[in-house]
């Protein structure tokens, strides 16, 4: 192989190594999450109120949504 292609390859290499390193990060950060939602009634009970609009029987929810400013 030519030095050119050595060079794409080994550049190509280090581009895939970043892209692992970032998802076993990712991967890391949602186990535990994962887990703190398992273990904790408190988060659970947070996230289902935030991501699902959950709420209790005697409470009302409401969503604000925030326009964008205009320049």
């Amino acid at each position: 192989n030519d030095m050119m292609s050595q060079y794409e390859y080994r550049s190509q290499a280090n581009k895939l190594q970043e892209e692992k390193e970032y998802f076993e990060k990712e991967t890391a950060q949602v186990k535990n999450d994962l887990n703190e939602l398992n273990t904790n009634l408190s988060t659970a009970e947070k996230f289902a109120r935030e991501k699902y609009f959950m709420k209790k029987d005697n409470e009302d929810v409401f969503v604000i949504i925030r326009e964008e400013k205009k320049d």
